[in-house]
């Protein structure tokens, strides 16, 4: 949510201005207007230059189990006929994250001087981000902030379980990956010296795989002061250029079409997309306006791109079932739900089932993908152990037939 400056003439035709929190000049102007003010000019406020928050910095953003508990309270709480300032009050004194109690704590404040919730929420970002912040705002224009409080919990719950199985799939591959890299660096370093010496006493000429061995080996020893500051630089290198918008942008299209795991990750997100978008529309919230929060609640530039482009072409007059096919996102079967959803009126619903498909899409393919990384893995360790036995052995076996011979 944005702040925005206002210039406005009230009732005698005395000019105000001021400055207000929303998440369009629409919801600025129809915030004007109930308070009896005629919008005259509405802009983008300029940001405001702060002092360095170490507090702030040191400070983790909230975890997605701790929203999707608030959320749920708070539908409990609404649904029951709690009043909003005392249901806050009453869930700031039950936390026991302190960056929870505090935001709470801040909300009632900032409910009692007369802010709307969303508004007070858009104080907030480390706790709730731009499609919450929207979510809630439609609900309180609407009278529907219960409803509204209810499909964010699932929505959360939905993006949770997803996350869960991602990591829980991508465990066994990242510790076998792990091992490998371990006994490469203590093979190196203690296991092929020992016979690098034995060898140089025969001064015999060496197969290949041992001149590798002992050349890699040698590295490690000699210079590993000069390849760990590399890879620290390197590592910090490709961190800082995927900070800045090009580098999220390349790497958000690469991983999307990375073998095995591209197709999981680029699902997820539609399916993130399909979920994200068949809310925003349910709550009533414009389909511009919605594609304009969705493009940032996917968390990928990429497609977050292809998404904004999207809503471009709508606001020229294209039907969003064009846009869809344009993009190149999406399968024939969510593009046949877009096109039955427009013609019929509830593309909300389609899109919800399309979410459902993306996700039994991807249940599947992470069922399956460790039995597909698997043979991958098995095939490195099979060629790490076929050159060190080779580079080991070989010369070894040499040794042995010039003993005997001689």
């Amino acid at each position: 949510m944005a702040r925005y400056s206002y210039q406005a003439r009230n009732g005698q035709g005395q000019e105000v201005r001021g400055d207000l929190e929303a998440p369009s000049q629409a919801a600025v102007a129809d915030s004007l207007l109930r308070r009896s003010l005629v919008p005259v000019k509405i802009e983008l406020a300029p940001e405001k230059s702060e002092g360095f928050d170490f507090k702030s910095l040191l400070e983790k953003p909230i975890d997605l189990d701790e929203l999707v508990i608030f959320s749920r309270q708070m539908y409990a709480l609404t649904k029951a006929g709690v009043p909003m300032l005392a249901a806050i009050s009453g869930l700031a004194e039950a936390s026991h994250s302190a960056l929870v109690k505090r935001t709470l704590d801040e909300l009632v404040e900032q409910l009692e001087s007369g802010r709307p919730l969303s508004t007070a929420m858009a104080a907030h970002p480390k706790v709730f981000n731009r499609m919450y912040i929207s979510m809630v705002h439609v609900g309180e224009n609407t009278g529907q902030l219960e409803e509204t409080f209810f499909q964010l919990a699932q929505y959360l719950e939905k993006e949770q379980e997803t996350r869960r199985r991602i990591k829980a799939a991508v465990r066994y591959p990242t510790f076998v990956l792990i091992a490998i890299g371990l006994a490469m660096v203590v093979l190196n370093i203690m296991v092929i010296p020992k016979f690098a010496e034995m060898f140089a006493q025969f001064n015999a000429e060496l197969p290949w795989p041992t001149r590798f061995l002992i050349g890699m080996s040698d590295m490690f020893v000699n210079y590993w002061p000069l390849m760990l500051i590399t890879l620290v630089l390197l590592v910090v290198g490709v961190r800082t250029y995927v900070n800045t918008e090009k580098g999220r942008l390349n790497w958000d299209r690469i991983k999307v079409r990375l073998p095995i795991i591209g197709s999981i990750i680029g699902r997820s997100t539609l399916e993130r997309y399909s979920r994200s978008f068949s809310i925003m529309l349910k709550a009533g919230v414009p389909i511009n306006q919605a594609l304009t929060l969705v493009a940032s609640a996917v968390d990928n530039a990429f497609m977050s791109e292809r998404i904004a482009d999207m809503r471009r072409e709508i606001e020229r007059g294209d039907s969003l079932l064009r846009t869809s096919r344009r993009s190149e996102l999406f399968t024939p079967l969510v593009l046949q739900m877009v096109a039955v959803g427009e013609e019929t009126g509830r593309i909300d619903e389609l899109l919800l089932e399309a979410a459902d498909y993306y996700e039994r899409e991807v249940d599947f393919d992470l069922k399956s993908l460790t039995a597909r990384i698997e043979p991958i893995l098995i095939t490195v360790v099979a060629i790490m152990v076929l050159i060190l036995a080779l580079g080991i052995f070989t010369p070894m076996w040499d040794m042995m037939r010039a003993v005997r011979g001689g």
